[in-house]
């Protein structure tokens, strides 16, 4: 039976991907995270054992141990947790002296390549899940209005714009205005600030970075986005059509219904929108 390594964060996704690698046939080892990764994971893999942010060294190790040359990385770390719960081995140390940015792009990008370094591929975190790539069109029963339209249209170009300077991937506008900006404080923070500001009258949009890659670090919402987006008064949400990952998309596209929010999945950059 193949291994495959799970580089574990926090919330759904790497539940999802275990029971899916499971059923595919594979055996699941996964590094999970304190405080981050869901407890229950525990309960859907072969081997699991817990780090701390920075213990690279470690987890080449463990993986090497349980003989896993593939793996993915999927899921949340609070960014702001990595200021005050990291516990950096030699190798986490050696690879942050030589980056001049630890923006997550690049960081991310550095450590995939210390593990392919070390006979670790890092595959896609969707690649066995192609299903929950955002699809393209109008989700919702009620379509963004022209007013939203345009203030959505002028979020996905700011929202582009901050990817590019690797900053965040949410943007929320209202009435022609950049309203918030995700920053390290993630995109539930992003939305509160930006709906308090729009007072009813805000749109948000999520995309991909432009020069995303695609093994980690995807855009991703779901029903908690929705919920978010009511409690903040948000009434529109654009993300980026197969380059975005979507969470129970009919629970989120019927919360969305009830709500008369509308979300919109755009082609991909080049395509008309």
């Amino acid at each position: 039976m193949q291994s495959i390594g799970l580089i574990a964060g926090g919330g759904q996704f790497p539940l999802v991907f275990a029971r899916r690698a499971a059923a595919r046939g594979y055996r699941v080892i996964a590094a999970a995270y304190h405080g981050e990764t869901e407890a229950a994971l525990a309960g859907e893999v072969a081997a699991i054992e817990w780090f701390y942010l920075g213990q690279v060294g470690r987890l080449v190790r463990f993986f090497k141990t349980h003989g896993v040359n593939e793996a993915v990385m999927m899921g949340r770390i609070t960014k702001t947790r990595m200021f005050t719960n990291v516990r950096p081995d030699a190798k986490a140390i050696g690879l942050l002296v030589r980056m001049r940015h630890t923006h997550d792009d690049r960081l991310l990008r550095a450590f995939a390549g210390l593990l392919e370094a070390e006979g670790i591929r890092v595959r896609p975190a969707t690649f066995l899940l192609p299903e929950m790539l955002a699809p393209s069109g109008c989700w919702t029963r009620r379509r963004p209005g022209r007013g939203e339209m345009a203030d959505l249209r002028l979020g996905w170009d700011i929202a582009r714009e901050i990817g590019r300077l690797d900053i965040g991937q949410c943007v929320v506008v209202g009435g022609g205005t950049v309203l918030a900006v995700e920053a390290i404080d993630g995109t539930d923070a992003t939305l509160r600030r930006g709906g308090a500001l729009g007072r009813g009258e805000a749109v948000a949009v999520k995309v991909s970075k432009p020069t995303q890659d695609l093994r980690f670090d995807m855009p991703a919402v779901g029903v908690e986005t929705v919920a978010s987006m009511h409690a903040a008064g948000i009434r529109a949400l654009a993300v980026e059509a197969g380059r975005a990952v979507v969470f129970d998309r009919e629970k989120m596209i019927a919360l969305a219904d009830l709500h008369g929010i509308a979300i919109v999945g755009w082609p991909e950059e080049g395509d008309e929108r």
